[in-house]
């Protein structure tokens, strides 16, 4: 008999139920304050979140999809089955930017792969869990620690396969299940009465929290500090009740002490009264919160500020926002110059610093890409430091570790011959790490001396990655756009023949952007002294294909030049329809022969030519229509021949000077025209061609390649 739908879903149930009882037990084993399970989408090389125990739906949220590609803990532990540790919120920035960006907080995390030995059909080969503890965590990860994680792996993984050897293997939920903390157990009335008595007893107010910050409970004393009713209050996210408290800053007091599990304490002021401090004592059911005057100062008061002659560092709210923008503009710099630019004018006046310094391994050498604040004379000193130098600025490449040096005392005692400018007092050396490797060194230096603390430490060891990561791919895509350019005028004709009583142009400008290689040619090839011919085309595509072929066209134009012009294009039809590229081709090819003063002309689906004759009025010449090259091998061409007289001129040209989405093409032409026309018949025509390829790039935008190819016959003159 076989099983029925109800109690399939019952044993669907009971492995769900398994896996939370498993969640929680291994992070009470591991005394982990937090625990993710991450299972594979059976579609696509993605982690999704199936489960999390310890946190609220508002921050496992965004963690919910992670790419096995993506520079995630989790996703490098699952995709190496390998345990990953980071022992603070530092080396989490260091090695993770994305993470030390979006979580500054103290705390520690490890990430392991579940590693069932089960048969591809489970998938459980790539689940992985993440776990974080309490920010007062040692920052390695000891031996009994490491065996309860690797226990708690096996559970999950026997789980995971006995389910999927059942024929139902677990797949992740389209929502992360959030699995509630364990009531405590419940007072009896005297009990509870004891604890209220307690409570209140306590100078100031008490309320608590959950781990979403809502309002569980709130004494009358408490509400009464913060000015609101104890009934609009309860319930509620203190942030959304009180406008007054809706700040970054207050809010990322909260979310620290939910990740970090460790006390913290600030103070706000409503819009009427006086300061009141917060006191906050975060578990893993929630969190306490002691409110009271500020004046009443009976608990433990605040660290000491700094000292009068120490650099401020900016707040918490400030470096996130300047990291976000930072990031964001990153993303949009595509040249390794933009990238320096960004950072260099966001950094400076965002952190404090005085100066900033960019320096970038190559040939294993630093050198110094950008700079503000320095003088020339001090970055000429440290540009080109060979790698095998011990000094600040190369610690970072040999050791991945970032130097952070408080006052001028510091930096000389471990760098005796540093040379540093007069106006600075403090200084960070940070590596600048990406996919693993350091690439080079990003300096900052300050006016005044200065204490890093560990949050602020955390925040430039992120900037530095976000730094890093926009430098690699920026030198790739620099060294890519210089092979494109590179392959793009190697298949152009580096210099046209010199033709007696011939004057010549030619001009080419890529319309598109970023590594887009174009297909339009042009070429002019010396028959003899005499006689040359003249080609032009457009190749379908912006990419290496086309330009690839537009190499194999020019090819078979010069394999058959001095044929007539109808005989070239179709030899150079049968050879691309025989190459089956895919792609088609139109081309215009032109025989002029200048002791007999004539030109032969054929077409293949281009852009009909300019002529202009001595003293009159350039006119667009209508050739007989030809197909494209590259679609029937059969195909036929038919050639005009036309009068090539003293002072006439020839206009070739792509699609690109004169096509302009939305606007009549025969009118564009027309345009064309008229300014050939308004030029004088002496005026050189290097500038005939520079004034029309301006023409065309203020007119409209243009979204394609321009070729242009001007020639001009000057009897009895030398060119």
């Amino acid at each position: 008999m076989g099983n029925l739908p109800g109690r399939d879903q019952e044993a669907e149930r009971a492995d769900q139920r398994a896996l939370g009882e498993a969640l929680r037990q291994g992070r009470g084993d591991t005394g982990a304050s937090i625990g993710m399970l991450y299972l594979p989408d059976p579609t696509r090389r993605v982690l999704r979140l199936a489960m999390v125990t310890g946190v609220s739906r508002e921050f496992a949220l965004p963690w919910s999809r992670v790419g096995l590609d993506d520079p995630i803990p989790v996703a490098d532990a699952v995709r190496e089955r390998r345990l990953v540790w980071l022992g603070d919120r530092e080396e989490s920035a260091r090695r993770y930017p994305r993470l030390g960006l979006v979580l500054p907080y103290d705390f520690a995390l490890a990430a392991a792969p579940i590693a069932a030995e089960a048969s591809d059909r489970t998938g459980s080969t790539r689940a992985g869990i993440v776990l974080l503890w309490p920010g007062s965590h040692e920052p390695h990860l000891s031996a009994p620690e490491r065996r309860a994680v690797e226990e708690f792996c096996g559970r999950l993984a026997d789980i995971l396969r006995q389910a999927a050897d059942a024929g139902r293997p677990i797949r992740p939920p389209a929502h992360p299940v959030i699995l509630r903390p364990l009531p405590p157990p419940t007072p009896g009335p005297a009990e509870a009465a004891a604890v209220m008595a307690f409570v209140r007893r306590l100078s100031g107010g008490n309320c608590a929290l959950d781990l979403n910050g809502t309002i569980t409970f709130i004494t009358p004393e408490a509400a009464e500090l913060l000015a609101a009713p104890v009934s609009r209050l309860l319930g509620a996210l203190p942030w959304e009740a009180l406008p007054w408290m809706d700040t970054p800053a207050i809010e990322d007091h909260y979310r620290a002490a939910v990740i970090s599990r460790v006390p913290r304490s600030f103070t706000a002021a409503p819009p009427a009264g006086r300061r009141v401090r917060f006191d906050l004592y975060p578990d893993d059911t929630g969190i306490s919160v002691r409110i009271t005057a500020a004046a009443d100062l009976s608990a433990p008061p605040p660290a000491a500020p700094p000292p009068p002659s120490a650099e401020p560092a900016p707040s918490r709210a400030t470096a996130l926002y300047q990291l976000m923008h930072l990031a964001a503009t990153l993303t949009e710099a595509a040249h390794m110059r933009d990238v320096v630019e960004q950072a260099a004018d966001q950094l400076v006046p965002a952190l404090g610093a005085q100066a900033l310094a960019l320096l970038v391994e190559e040939e294993q050498r630093l050198h110094i890409v950008g700079y503000r604040g320095y003088t020339a004379e001090l970055m000429a000193l440290y540009d080109g430091i060979p790698l095998s130098t011990r000094t600040a600025t190369t610690h970072g490449l040999h050791t991945g570790n970032p130097l952070f040096f408080g006052d001028a005392k510091e930096l000389r005692a471990a760098y005796p011959a540093i040379r540093i400018a007069d106006n600075m007092a403090a200084w960070a050396f940070l590596p600048l790490i990406a996919s693993n490797r350091p690439i080079g060194t990003l300096v900052l230096s300050y006016a005044r001396t200065r204490t890093f603390a560990p949050g602020e430490r955390a925040v430039l060891i992120s900037i530095a990655g976000l730094i890093a990561q926009a430098l690699d791919r920026a030198r790739l895509y620099d060294a890519t756009h210089q092979l494109a350019h590179s392959l793009q005028t190697g298949l152009l004709p580096r210099a046209l023949p010199g033709i007696p009583d011939l004057d010549v142009a030619a001009r080419y400008l890529p319309a598109a952007h970023g590594l887009d290689i174009g297909g339009d040619f042009y070429d002019l090839i010396r028959i003899d002294d005499t006689t040359v011919a003249a080609a032009i085309g457009d190749v379908q595509g912006h990419n290496v294909n086309a330009a690839a072929l537009m190499g194999q066209v020019r090819t078979a134009v010069h394999a058959t030049a001095g044929a007539p012009p109808a005989e070239v294009l179709g030899r150079t039809n049968r050879l691309l329809t025989d190459l089956e590229p895919g792609l088609f081709t139109s081309c215009l090819y032109a025989h002029i022969d200048l002791a007999a003063r004539t030109a032969h002309l054929a077409t293949a689906g281009h852009p009909p030519p300019l002529l202009r004759r001595a003293d009159g009025p350039a006119e667009m010449l209508r050739l007989p229509p030809g197909l494209l090259l590259g679609i029937e091998p059969g195909t036929s061409y038919t050639a005009v021949e036309i009068p090539f007289t003293p002072a006439t001129l020839l206009a070739l040209y792509t699609d690109g000077l004169v096509e302009v989405p939305g606007r009549d093409l025969e009118e564009a032409i027309a345009e064309v025209a008229a300014h050939v026309t308004a030029a004088s018949g002496n005026q050189p025509l290097g500038t005939l061609a520079d004034d029309l390829i301006d023409h065309a790039r203020s007119s409209a935008p243009r979204t394609d390649d321009i070729a242009l190819l001007l020639l001009r016959y000057r009897e009895g003159r030398e060119t």
